[in-house]
């Protein structure tokens, strides 16, 4: 099992850039993959970006390509979303979840994918 705390949310002007990171406890941080997911007000949650347990293998949402980039420390059990050019549009709740990988370059992209998540984290981006 693992327990995960998102930290690094904030309140951020358009443009602007953020490091969200997600630390684990308990062993074997490398054998699980990894997500990022959000959800804002009123809205349902969705996927972010997600990697495997090594790194070498990364999916990013089609609205956050080439602004966010998923990443992960496994000799620091942490996992990061370097978030760049943010739009008020990326205001919400952003949660990281875990799951045993089920395969060397398995990564989930649903929320029934993850067996574990954290508590979330706010980001809000406006001026």
């Amino acid at each position: 099992q693992v327990q995960l705390v998102e930290s690094g949310g904030g309140l951020v002007q358009p443009g602007g850039s953020l490091r969200l990171s997600c630390a684990a406890s308990g062993s074997m941080f490398s054998s699980y993959a990894m997500g990022w997911f959000r959800q804002a007000p009123g809205k349902e949650r969705e996927f972010v970006a997600a990697i495997n347990w090594s790194g070498l293998r990364t999916y990013h949402a089609d609205s956050v390509k080439g602004r966010f980039t998923i990443s992960r420390d496994n000799a620091k059990n942490t996992m990061y979303l370097q978030m760049f050019r943010l739009k008020p549009e990326d205001t919400a709740v952003y949660y990281c979840a875990a799951t045993v990988s089920k395969s060397a370059f398995y990564t989930g992209l649903s929320q029934r994918d993850y067996d574990y998540w954290g508590q979330g984290t706010q980001v809000t981006v406006s001026s």
